[in-house]
């Protein structure tokens, strides 16, 4: 049976256009319903938002984002053909308010330091390792900002996620194996 290699975005301005991606084991997007879940709680905050997306892979988080008004986004994506996917799916829907990165994001969370409203953290589900430093970098060079948003998507397991003091559970779910949650840095 042939996988489905076309995502929906489901909100928004862009709502219902199609996204086509690569299909691979290692692309793992987010979900539609958790998409809706988790954009469902970032409703008052997203218009106008600065986001970051450490690991875009088919880029459909920053999408929905701009979908729904995000004034811009940078999605860091390592692979070379996500990433042209990504760029390929934003010229054909016209989208000029997200640059897509090709780069390991751990390398470029070391270099710079602008500030975001919104970040997404949802790498690999078998690198626990990538996220963990991706929340010490975050926090580190200053890449969140009071009241930063930070939605996690991980593989659920019995093990606590560290986080800085200063991240506040803001909202959370789990859904058969992932965990997915959202941060308020104070």
């Amino acid at each position: 049976m042939k996988k489905k290699n076309i995502l929906r975005i489901i909100g928004g301005k862009f709502k219902n256009n199609k996204i086509h991606i690569k299909h691979s084991k290692k692309l793992r997007p987010t979900p539609n319903y958790i998409r809706e879940t988790l954009f469902n709680w970032l409703q008052q905050y997203i218009q106008d938002s600065k986001c970051l997306d450490c690991f875009a892979g088919s880029g459909i988080l920053g999408i929905e984002a701009v979908s729904r008004n995000a004034k811009y986004v940078t999605s860091l994506e390592i692979n070379k053909k996500n990433t042209k996917k990504i760029k390929k799916n934003l010229n054909r829907l016209k989208i000029k308010n997200i640059k897509v990165i090709c780069i390991n994001t751990i390398n470029w969370l070391k270099k710079k330091k602008n500030q975001y409203d919104i970040i997404f953290l949802d790498p690999p589900y078998n690198n626990s390792i990538l996220l963990k430093k991706s929340i010490i970098l975050l926090e580190k060079n200053k890449w969140t900002k009071k009241n930063t948003l930070i939605y996690i998507e991980k593989k659920m397991v019995k093990k606590k996620l560290k986080v800085p003091k200063n991240w506040i559970i803001k909202k959370e779910k789990n859904s058969k194996n992932i965990k997915y949650s959202i941060y308020l840095r104070k």
